[in-house]
């Protein structure tokens, strides 16, 4: 039991929290330009869509905001460093960031005022040699007259999420710095990021977006296209299912490991009981009601084991939830803590399952008690 209880709650917290990075950076949906650019130079959307802003009153949607990308380059004295810059608007939910930012501060985006502030990864600070306050000089591709765009920046925060694909790569910055330098105007934006209630409805929430943004091509219009997480990060999705196989392995072993010895306990017990059985038989009771007498003695057998297990796994969760002893790599698995995520629900399941799973075992060998013969039991008690 505190095996399982374990299993379940680490890998359940390992996929929550991991989920939740993930969908806080890139949110849970993302609407952009339909074309087959696969690059960072995106082509541009109409801001003033029908459906920005009042898709977040729809009930299961949480908010939507704007963005657009830039690819450029950092470069100091002496080292420079690929990045994309993503611009944010006024619009911008900043929670994740509020919650990852390591030293400084966000900056504030507002209409009409191009704010010169951006907040980079500790990953780029630290293999730049940058800090808060530092200026950041940065390098676009820009067009035939101007091949080459330079931007003068301020750090204004430096954020960790522990999710390196992202930290190596994403300088954040208002949106206006972005649209300047692409040349669009403020109707136009790279694309828009919508953010869910449940993740465990994505999928029906992703239909939900079709059936508001629509799939008419008109000419001369752009035609939108809808992606949500998972498409758009299928390898670290793929990865976190693969931690359920690994439960349901761990859950069969563990039941198979104490049905067995259940099993094992309960011949034991028989074969001590044998003159008693002989005893009940000859006095005239039914092979079934033995059996009872003793499946009822290995389930009471079994709850003790369970009450016991119960209470040591919820008590090892509850001291790695709140003072996080075990440590993880946040380079490998993108977070620095074990975590935890114990629910009722999970613990209910558990215990009426393996309650019912290992009695169901003891069922067969409890037959033994039909081929134990009265007479021969109680001759050689």
């Amino acid at each position: 039991m505190v095996v399982m209880i374990l299993s379940i709650a680490i890998v359940t917290g390992f996929k929550q929290q991991v989920s939740e990075k993930v969908t806080g950076f890139a949110s849970h949906i993302v609407i952009s330009n339909y074309d087959i650019n696969s690059s960072y130079e995106t082509t541009p959307i109409r801001k003033n869509q029908s459906f920005y802003p009042d898709i977040e009153n729809i009930t299961g949607f949480e908010h939507i905001q704007v963005f657009a990308l830039k690819a450029g380059i950092v470069k100091t004295k002496t080292d420079m460093q690929g990045v994309v810059i993503k611009g944010v608007g006024n619009d911008f939910n900043w929670d994740f960031f509020k919650e990852s930012l390591v030293e400084g501060n966000i900056f504030n985006v507002a209409d009409g005022i191009k704010n010169d502030s951006v907040i980079i990864s500790k990953h780029i600070a630290s293999l730049l040699k940058l800090k808060v306050g530092d200026p950041l000089f940065m390098w676009f591709r820009g067009n035939n007259k101007n091949p080459v765009k330079q931007r003068r920046f301020a750090i204004s925060g430096i954020y960790s999420t522990g999710l390196e694909e992202f930290d190596k790569s994403f300088v954040i910055c208002d949106i206006k710095q972005v649209q300047k330098l692409n040349g669009w105007s403020d109707n136009q934006v790279s694309g828009f990021e919508i953010s869910i209630t449940e993740f465990e409805e994505l999928a029906q929430m992703t239909e939900k977006t079709y059936e508001q943004v629509g799939s008419v091509y008109e000419k001369d219009m752009e035609q939108l296209q809808i992606r949500n997480i998972r498409d758009n990060f299928p390898h670290i999705f793929d990865w976190l299912e693969l931690s359920d196989t690994n439960v349901w392995i761990i859950l069969g072993l563990m039941l198979l490991v104490g049905g067995f010895n259940m099993i094992s306990g309960l011949l034991v017990i028989i074969l001590e009981r044998t003159n008693m059985i002989g005893v009940l038989k000859s006095l005239g009771a039914k092979n079934s009601n033995v059996r009872k007498i003793f499946l009822y003695n290995a389930s009471f057998l079994i709850g003790k084991g369970m009450l016991w297990g119960n209470f040591i796994g919820i008590v090892l969760c509850i001291v790695q939830y709140q003072f996080g002893i075990f440590k993880l790599d946040p380079t490998t698995y993108y977070i620095d803590v074990v975590p935890i995520n114990l629910k009722l629900i999970h613990l209910i399941l558990l215990n009426v399952g393996t309650l019912s799973i290992t009695t169901a075992m003891l069922i067969l060998p409890s037959m033994f008690i039909s081929r134990i013969s009265p007479a021969k039991a109680i001759r050689f008690s």
